[in-house]
């Protein structure tokens, strides 16, 4: 099975003004996002890619832009690396759900916790690592690819192929545009490289 990069997209306004955009449509990457997204794809540029996989969303898909474009390949949109549905929280700000008494069982028992009128994080992470298994049997061992999603989604694909307990992913921590790689084979997976950014440009 290939190594996975997992990468998350740029920055865009929700992220700067700490708002939670969930599955919004028409939340685009701002000036730094896309010069991140450039960044990236230069810092790359030794890293031979199989595929480019992208979350739907346009601020994946635009940070995956310039990542398939050096490569001649196309972005391949998989509705399996969604970010969270968020329900009724989407596009509200952090600092006022954090007032929220939900709020401390997603940060300390996220097993327990749902998003209200949204997705839970254990079938969250079941649809998140189904979607990795599923790409993975898509290619060889010996190729990478590129999955571009987003930052809970990415914890917590790494907390299942670490090993950790759900109820510790929020202990990780993934920057916009960040790459973390796993190599992935039938039982077992490593860890490569966590959070790692370009310098940008």
């Amino acid at each position: 099975m290939p190594t996975v990069l997992l990468i998350r997209h740029g920055e865009n306004d929700y992220v700067k003004k700490g708002r939670l955009a969930g599955r919004l449509p028409g939340v685009h990457l701002n000036a730094r996002g896309h010069a991140q997204a450039a960044a990236l794809a230069t810092a790359l540029k030794d890293v031979r890619l199989a595929a480019v996989y992208s979350s739907p969303l346009e601020r994946a898909v635009q940070t995956a832009q310039p990542l398939a474009a050096a490569r001649k390949l196309a972005i391949l949109k998989r509705k399996g690396l969604l970010e969270s549905d968020l329900g009724e929280w989407q596009g509200k700000l952090l600092k006022t759900l954090q007032r929220d008494k939900r709020w401390a069982t997603l940060q300390n028992k996220p097993s327990l916790f749902r998003f209200p009128g949204g997705e839970g994080m254990l079938e969250q992470q079941a649809r998140l690592v189904a979607e990795i298994e599923a790409l993975c049997t898509m290619h060889k061992s010996k190729d990478a690819i590129a999955c571009v999603l987003h930052a809970d989604p990415i914890k917590l694909i790494i907390a299942h192929y670490a090993g950790m307990p759900l109820d510790q992913f929020q202990r990780l921590s993934i920057a916009t545009a960040s790459v973390s790689t796993l190599y992935i084979e039938p039982g077992r997976a490593m860890l490569e490289r966590l959070n790692w950014v370009a310098p940008e440009l």
